[in-house]
């Protein structure tokens, strides 16, 4: 599979397990979780060129998906992430929390959704 078909797979299946947590099928939202970390697993595994690749949805038109691969970069790209995920911390809903706890989490150290190896 190709970078941009992983960071596509990545993307959907965020979106869809937003779309699901606010229908209220966490069970449905937890399988398209899966999908999105497997995806990122496939893109770590080939090195920076695949967290490059996910950095492409730091500008995505869905605030969920931005959030998500920045905190999955904060590591890789600390300013670009932080930058995605502080724009977002400020506004409302699940996704201005999620980044909010992000961002605590790599200020209290215990951020480790991609470590070094």
């Amino acid at each position: 599979m190709d970078l941009e078909s992983l960071v596509t797979q990545f993307a959907e299946n965020i979106a869809a397990q937003t779309d699901c947590i606010r229908s209220g099928d966490a069970k449905r939202g937890n399988k398209h979780a899966d999908k999105a970390y497997a995806a990122f697993t496939k893109l770590r595994s080939l090195g920076d060129a695949g967290r490059d690749a996910l950095a492409s949805l730091f500008s995505s038109p869905r605030v969920d998906v931005r959030v998500t691969a920045a905190a999955f970069l904060l590591r890789h790209k600390p300013k670009e992430a932080r930058g995605v995920l502080e724009e977002a911390a400020r506004g409302e809903g699940i996704s201005a929390l999620g980044a909010q706890q992000t961002l605590k989490n790599w200020e209290n150290g215990t951020w480790a959704l991609d470590p070094l190896e």
